[in-house]
C-alpha cells in the first residue's frame, strides 16, 4: 500500500477509536425501574408517554376525547407525584393525540430526566456522547473518500487500496448499527418478561401497577387485553408497541448491533 494512503487511514482509524470509546456503556447499576422506565426502554419516548396516559386513566384523571384524542376529565390527578404523569396531565389542555402529547416541552423535559436516570445506571447511552459518536462515524466514509480522491493511484495496487479502505467504513457501519440501549438494558427487559409474563385479563376495568408493568413491556398487546377501549378511542394503539430501539425522538429486544431500528 502507498505511503501516501496512510494519512486517511490513520485518520479513519482515529475517528473510529474515538467514536467506540464515546458508545462504551458506563458502568452498570442494579436499579428496579418503574413501568414508564421500562417502557422507555423498549420502545422509546411514545411507549413511556403511553404508560403514563394509562396510569393517569386508571387515577380517573384523564379519559378518551374525539377519535384518536386524550384529555383530562377537568380535575387534578390526586396523589400523583411522578414528573413525567404530571407534565402529561398539564399538557392535556386540549384534546390531542399521544404524538402531540409527547412532542411537549415539558413531557420532553421529564423524558430526558427519565433517559438520564436510565444512563447513569448503564442502560442508555448518554445523549451527547451518542450525538458525537454518530458524528465521527459519518465522517470516516467523508474522510476515505476524501483521500481516494486527493490520493495518487497505481494501476497495480488499485483493487488492494480499494479493499484496504473499505475496512474502516465496514467497522464505521457496524458501530453505527449500536443500539442506543446497552445489551445490560436487553438482559433487564427478558429478566422482567420472565418475571411479569402477559396476562390473560382483557377489557377495561380497575388497573395495577402489575397492568401497567404488562402494558411497558408487551406495548399494544397487552393495551388490547387491559384497556381496550381507552387504548382503541385514546389512539394509543400504533408506533407505541414495536421493539425498534430508542432514539433521540422516537424509538428492540437485543442490545448489540443491528441495523434494523
Amino acid at each position: 500500500m502507498p505511503m501516501e494512503m496512510w494519512w486517511f487511514i490513520g485518520a479513519a482509524g482515529v475517528l473510529l477509536g474515538l467514536a467506540a470509546a464515546l458508545l462504551r456503556p458506563g458502568p452498570a447499576r442494579a436499579i428496579a425501574p418503574g413501568p414508564q422506565s421500562v417502557a422507555l426502554l423498549r420502545g422509546g419516548r411514545r411507549a413511556a408517554v403511553t404508560v403514563a396516559l394509562v396510569a393517569l386513566q386508571q387515577r380517573g384523571a384523564v379519559t378518551t376525547g374525539r377519535t384518536g384524542t386524550v384529555r383530562t376529565d377537568g380535575r387534578a390527578p390526586v396523589g400523583v407525584r411522578d414528573p413525567l404523569q404530571l407534565a402529561v396531565h398539564t399538557s392535556l389542555q386540549r384534546q390531542i393525540g399521544v404524538r402531540v402529547v409527547a412532542s411537549r416541552p415539558r413531557v420532553q423535559r421529564a423524558l430526558d430526566a427519565l433517559r438520564d436516570e436510565l444512563a447513569s445506571a448503564g442502560l442508555l447511552r448518554r445523549d451527547g456522547r451518542w450525538r458525537s459518536a454518530r458524528a465521527l462515524l459519518y465522517a470516516v466514509p467523508l474522510t476515505i473518500t476524501a483521500g481516494l480522491l486527493v490520493t495518487p493511484m497505481t494501476a497495480p495496487n488499485t483493487p488492494l487500496q480499494f479493499a484496504v479502505s473499505a475496512v474502516p467504513v465496514a467497522v464505521a457501519a457496524a458501530l453505527g448499527c449500536l443500539r442506543r440501549r446497552t445489551r445490560t438494558a436487553g438482559r433487564l427487559l427478558a429478566s422482567l418478561r420472565a418475571e411479569h409474563p402477559l396476562g390473560d385479563r382483557s377489557g377495561d376495568g380497575v388497573l395495577s401497577d402489575g397492568v401497567l408493568m404488562s402494558v411497558a413491556l408487551y406495548g399494544d398487546t397487552a393495551l388490547r387485553r387491559h384497556v381496550a377501549h381507552f387504548a382503541r378511542d385514546g389512539g394509543l394503539l400504533g408506533r407505541g408497541s414495536r421493539d425498534t430501539g430508542f432514539h433521540v425522538h422516537h424509538d428492540a429486544t437485543g442490545g448489540g448491533a443491528s441495523c434494523g431500528a
